[in-house]
């Protein structure tokens, strides 16, 4: 291994001392991110931020510098095998880096637009249709609950009604408002 190693030039030392760290480098960040470790977060500090302002697309990130060299050195490797001169092999292997950090940052960004917050946006069960669980007082003289499906997710929550008859267990409702204070108001389905 050495004696290969010794019979290379300096321009293909440079590029195997780069694959090979930039590689391993990269399989750690591999294996820590499938086992939860985020590299990108070193350093961060935890604040409460109420608006959602998403990740953005993040070009300079530690995953895409690893990425960069990896892919920079063995395509750089592949250029060289094929007989290329010094400045195509660079051009080649910068070019090809640079393509995978904008993938990668690309992917990033929207692997971060499909998380959910998971908060309850009470607006959402605005002309649901469900069925009440605890009965609902007629002319809004007792608060119930209804069982309601609301963002993909069947939830019991509290409600109220303008109708002269009492919503009894099993009632199918239909939300016609929300008020202020996240209490629904609801009629039976027709």
């Amino acid at each position: 291994m050495m004696e290969w190693f010794s019979e290379l030039t300096s321009f293909q030392k440079m590029y195997w001392v780069v694959t090979l760290i930039s590689t391993l480098i990269f399989l750690f960040v591999l294996i820590g991110s499938f086992i939860g470790a985020d590299t990108d977060d070193i350093g961060d500090i935890d604040t409460e931020i109420d608006a959602d302002t998403g990740a953005g697309f993040q070009f300079f990130t530690f995953k895409n510098m690893v990425a960069f060299f990896a892919i920079f050195g063995w395509s750089g490797i592949a250029s060289i095998d094929a007989g290329n001169s010094k400045l195509i092999t660079i051009i080649i292997s910068v070019i090809c880096g640079l393509i995978m950090m904008t993938i990668m940052a690309a992917l990033f960004y929207y692997i971060s637009k499909l998380t959910d917050s998971g908060t309850l946006k009470m607006k959402n069960a605005l002309n649901e249709i469900g069925e009440v669980y605890l009965t609902v007082g007629a002319n809004r003289s007792n608060i119930g609950k209804v069982h309601i499906k609301v963002q993909n997710s069947l939830r019991e929550l509290e409600a109220l009604t303008d109708n002269d008859t009492d919503l009894t267990q099993g009632t199918v409702i239909k939300v016609i408002e929300v008020t202020s204070n996240g209490i629904l108001i609801v009629e039976p389905q027709k």
